[in-house]
């Protein structure tokens, strides 16, 4: 294995408006909105703890102070528990401050994915990173972080997670141009290209949430000017770093991941997930699963 700097830190971009999610995003971080009786971050903060980066970067805006309670200690709520005596729930309200060291930036301007990247340069500094969208919840069983960084540890240069979609929806997507290596799920990156028309298309492989990046992306980026809807975008920068070589901060590979896959980017794909989880969760399910069949007969 060659010896590339190890992966330690994660950046979550949250700094959306959550304009999809209107009137409940007003006053309430879309990245809080409950997967059944979890917001959907901590899912994204736990993955990120479970491939061993404990050190995770926010990047926030402006009403996105609510994140920052979540993650922190609730002394006032923890004791009402405990004198209540209910350990259950006390742990939960403990666990999200247990899982990482949070650290927290503010995007400022709503610039674009890569401009909320460039936003954890000071932090990140020389290093390579993690960078988990909130959007995209990955199934616990599906590790593809940890694929995704021994990749890296592998190749070097940057990982970006790939995922077959129909062709009919790759408009909706960043779409990677591939060659196969060695390794069945492992390919080299030669070109992408941000939310192409489906007949323009290089490939059905899309770019998921999931992002191994390497620290030159933030000079790339920097000089990077707006692209597809007048924002800085993080895949152009990724199709520079393609073009070179590991002593450039190149190559880009991608992992094929096949597994488990949430979309929480709108309203319709929010509420498949919420139900997926519901029918997934032993305490629920039971009664739920039921419920849901009854409910569908009736409504046909």
């Amino acid at each position: 294995m060659a010896d590339f700097d190890p992966v330690t830190k994660a950046v979550v971009p949250a700094a959306g408006l959550g304009t999809r999610f209107l009137p409940a995003t007003k006053a309430t971080p879309k990245e809080m909105l409950p997967i059944v009786d979890k917001p959907a971050i901590q899912y994204v903060v736990e993955e990120a703890a479970s491939a061993g980066l404990l050190d995770v970067l926010m990047v926030t805006g402006k009403n996105k102070r609510s994140i920052e309670d979540h993650f922190d200690r609730a002394f006032e709520l923890e004791g009402a528990l405990e004198a209540k005596g209910d350990e259950h729930r006390l742990s939960q309200v403990r666990e999200p401050a247990s899982l990482a060291t949070l650290h927290y930036v503010r995007q400022g301007e709503p610039k674009g994915l890569g401009h909320a990247v460039l936003c954890a340069k000071q932090h990140v500094g020389d290093h390579p990173f993690a960078c988990l969208l909130g959007d995209d919840l990955i199934d616990y069983r599906d590790p593809l972080l940890k694929r995704m960084i021994e990749v890296r540890d592998t190749f070097g240069g940057s990982v970006i997670a790939l995922m077959e979609v129909p062709k009919e929806q790759v408009s909706q997507y960043g779409v990677a141009t591939i060659e196969a290596t060695a390794e069945d799920d492992v390919v080299r990156v030669t070109d992408l290209v941000e939310k192409p028309p489906a007949d323009e298309a290089p490939s059905n492989w899309a770019i998921i949430g999931r992002y191994v990046i390497d620290p030159a992306v933030f000079a790339v980026l920097e000089d990077t000017p707006p692209g597809r809807g007048g924002e800085i975008q993080l895949t152009d920068a990724l199709r520079t770093l393609a073009s070179r070589g590991s002593a450039e901060g190149g190559p880009v590979h991608g992992v094929l991941f096949r597994g488990r896959r949430y979309d929480t980017g709108d309203k319709l794909d929010y509420l498949r997930t919420v139900v997926k989880f519901a029918a997934d969760r032993e305490d629920l399910a039971p009664d739920f699963v039921p419920w849901l069949r009854e409910f569908l007969d009736e409504i046909g």
